[in-house]
């Protein structure tokens, strides 16, 4: 990600932000486009082209999917000053509203979401839930740093929500699935799903990027002191995020591209209440944070933490209980097919949105 994001002086309106942006990052939803695309090409056009892909894998996921993701979040994790982090957990207002918002209303949300607009399709619906309950926890620092979030705030949020998930995943799955329905006199689904197996995939894919980008600053910082390693170390990793942003796209959606593409008329009915709860969520993320007086940069990444899902546990819960041809499976890959590009655009609504906030105290870094 280029690092013109957050040098850009801080302006009400967002205007100096979005001028200075670089042309990697400038013509973003482009090249997201372009990468969703290619992979809905390439899967319908390659014979064999998905089984390959998924063929070998790390945990759960698809080894080039894990690997893009590894690559996507350690240079932005590798910019986070460490040392600040005791000014977001004591920030007790971010803390609880984050908590509030991804473990009570983001599920809750979904559900209902799920239910009115899914009700005759049960296993689209089971699938929209799973998806509800999956927090972000990797894309989320990407629109984070492209809204010009806090980032410190962010890996904050993220490790808080890790560890959330790991102990929650599979009691709210039981709740949603099998006793609110019950109460309400619904259909109920049953869903069993290892700890260990959401431990994993939280264990991968954020302890590494993160142990990796928190000895990389220490390091850098040690031989070239913080001016240093930010003027010279930061800007040539950071681009990679983008890079590794794009390649796990591209390889998500070649590995689905025959779901989707075989069935348009049933992507466009999951795809409604995705929009709306994208919506939903973010926008009243940020009213919140502006309420509360978090101020512009974290209620960004208080809206982005909390509207962004974990799509990738999401696929993999379904897929392993339902199976790869699944409709909850289904449900589960339109999630990123939405949730990409629409998160995408709220970034610039984010950075348009910054001008009703109070200006920071400083110029941002």
């Amino acid at each position: 990600m280029s690092d013109l994001v957050r040098e850009a002086p801080v302006g009400t309106d967002g205007a100096p932000v979005l001028a200075r942006l670089s042309t990697l990052d400038r013509f973003l939803p482009v090249w997201i486009i372009a990468a969703m695309g290619a992979g809905l090409l390439l899967g319908r056009l390659v014979d064999g082209l998905d089984e390959a892909l998924d063929a070998v894998r790390l945990g759960s996921v698809s080894l080039p999917i894990a690997l893009g993701l590894l690559l996507m979040m350690y240079p932005v994790l590798a910019k986070v000053r460490y040392g600040e982090l005791h000014s977001v957990t004591g920030d007790r207002r971010l803390l609880v509203s984050s908590l509030v918002l991804n473990w009570l209303v983001g599920p809750a949300v979904m559900f209902a979401l799920a239910w009115v607009f899914l009700h005759d399709h049960p296993a689209y619906r089971t699938g929209l839930i799973i998806v509800g309950l999956a927090r972000c926890i990797a894309m989320v620092l990407i629109w984070n740093e492209l809204s010009c979030g806090d980032r410190e705030a962010a890996a904050v949020l993220v490790a808080v929500n890790s560890v959330f998930q790991i102990v929650a995943f599979a009691a709210l799955g039981w709740f949603y699935l099998e006793v609110l329905p019950g109460w309400l006199a619904l259909e109920q689904t049953a869903l069993e799903v290892s700890v260990w197996d959401i431990a994993e995939s939280v264990l991968v894919f954020l302890g590494i990027p993160l142990v990796a980008g928190f000895l990389t600053r220490l390091v850098g910082e040690r031989r070239l002191g913080r001016a240093g390693y930010e003027s010279r170390v930061l800007p040539r990793i950071g681009p990679f995020a983008l890079y590794g942003l794009l390649f796990t796209i591209v390889v998500l959606f070649a590995l689905q591209g025959d779901a989707i593409t075989s069935e348009p008329g049933d992507v466009a009915l999951i795809a409604v209440p995705l929009l709306v709860y994208f919506a939903v969520m973010w926008a009243g993320s940020m009213a919140l944070g502006r309420g509360i007086g978090l101020g512009y940069a974290r209620s960004a990444t208080l809206a982005f933490t909390a509207a962004g899902n974990n799509f990738e546990l999401a696929i993999a819960v379904a897929i392993g209980v339902f199976g790869a041809t699944s409709g909850q499976a289904l449900a589960g890959v339109v999630g990123p097919l939405i949730e990409v590009p629409v998160l995408v655009a709220l970034v610039y609504v984010s950075l348009w949105a910054r001008r009703f906030f109070p200006p920071a105290p400083s110029a941002t870094r």
